[in-house]
């Protein structure tokens, strides 16, 4: 079987019906035949889930902000994303003079293509994954990534000032909160001692939340920033840089990036109930139905923080990574490395003591380091004055 054997028993069976009337000679044309029904299926769960979770995000924003959001197409808007595909796709697709039309073209479908590319090793419930890399963690980060790169190709391929400025500005701001999410994931490894997500989710006696609270808030707050969610949509910050790198992009091509950005809390939250609450693993209900209500939830946690905040300056949103978050998951590793050291192999009363410990190292820390950097944060940078003949500040007397 091969590489077959790291994968689930669906698409085992899969690759054994189609080597069944295969011959073989055509074992290679089995496995991919099978890689693509796989890749097929997986595909089109998520769009149609971000379909779904479009229509209640935008439902539910409008009961926070009073107001009733879409409510034309459809019964209760149900129709709306069905609507908005058409007309971009009716739109014409505009590519203005001096682009670079290979990489302009590229780009929306290289930010698009990773929040698929995740789903490849989360398990959606038990047995029932696309393969289980040893190295499964390792994968979603690097994958994740190519986010950056693809930002940064759209900003630079539109030959457009203002879209560069935008994709400068988004590729700093991803770097920076890369750095604290892999972090953030360290406890969870050191935990779990393994790269793999099943084995992450069978490690967990506990959910990993009670014993890495520190390490779920850097992660929950660091995917907000990595997805562009407010507070920290620097990315496209339109009321200060037009579009940013999205200026020059219309039709399909900006339906794409749309696509990618409300698909990107799905795949996050999918991860969070992975490395946090167990993942699949419940009492009484089936397992797919336990990971899609804890999904649910974490998701509906990054739309209320969208709902409530307003988005941050670019001089507060780089400070909040650097200032607060990165040195937080730097305790957060060292505290779980002295943990792990002393409990080898902890006991259930010595795991509820570990949580008692970093919730206590996790509330202390977040106090402490909120007063510390709260007047950084939250200050307004002073002015330059302003200078009139003769260069003396303006409302002084000569």
């Amino acid at each position: 079987m091969g590489p077959v054997t790291q994968a689930n028993s669906f698409y085992r069976n899969l690759y054994g019906w189609f080597d069944s009337w295969l011959p073989d000679s055509l074992d290679w044309l089995a496995y991919l035949l099978a890689a693509l029904v796989v890749v097929f299926a997986v595909a089109n769960l998520v769009l149609v889930i971000t379909i779904l979770f479009t229509w209640v995000e935008r439902r539910l924003l409008g009961r926070f902000q009073a107001r009733l959001g879409p409510n034309r197409w459809g019964p209760w808007g149900v129709l709306q994303p069905i609507a908005d595909a058409i007309k971009l796709l009716s739109k014409e697709d505009i590519r203005p003079e001096g682009v670079d039309r290979w990489v302009f073209n590229i780009a929306p479908v290289l930010l698009f293509v990773p929040a698929v590319l995740v789903f490849a090793v989360i398990p959606l419930g038990k047995n029932t994954y696309v393969a289980n890399l040893n190295i499964g963690i390792l994968f979603i980060i690097a994958v994740s990534a190519v986010s950056t790169l693809a930002i940064f190709m759209a900003g630079w391929a539109s030959g457009n000032r203002y879209s560069l400025f935008g994709a400068a500005r988004g590729v700093a701001q991803l770097i920076s909160y890369e750095v604290p999410m892999v972090l953030s994931v360290v406890g969870v490894i050191l935990l779990a001692g393994s790269l793999s997500l099943v084995d992450l989710v069978e490690a967990q006696d506990i959910p990993f939340l009670l014993l890495q609270p520190l390490g779920f808030i850097i992660f929950f707050l660091a995917s907000s920033a990595e997805m562009n969610r407010t507070p920290f949509d620097l990315v496209e910050a339109e009321s200060e840089i037009v579009a940013g790198y999205l200026t020059e992009y219309s039709g399909m091509k900006f339906g794409l990036f749309q696509l990618a950005e409300f698909a990107a809390p799905f795949g996050a939250s999918a991860i969070m109930a992975t490395l946090f609450l167990k993942g699949w693993e419940g009492p009484v209900l089936p397992s797919h139905l336990w990971f899609f209500l804890k999904v649910c939830l974490l998701w509906f946690l990054f739309l209320w923080l969208r709902a409530t905040l307003p988005r941050l300056r670019v001089d507060q949103i780089m400070g909040f990574a650097w200032k607060l978050l990165f040195p937080l998951g730097v305790l957060n590793i060292f505290v779980t490395a002295a943990e792990v050291l002393a409990w080898p192999d902890p006991s259930t009363a010595q795991l509820w003591t570990m949580a008692g410990i970093n919730w206590g190292v996790a509330i202390g820390s977040l106090v402490v380091a909120s007063r510390l950097a709260g007047n950084k944060l939250t200050s307004r940078p002073p002015l330059a004055p302003m200078h009139g003949k003769g260069g003396r500040p303006l409302g002084e007397r000569g």
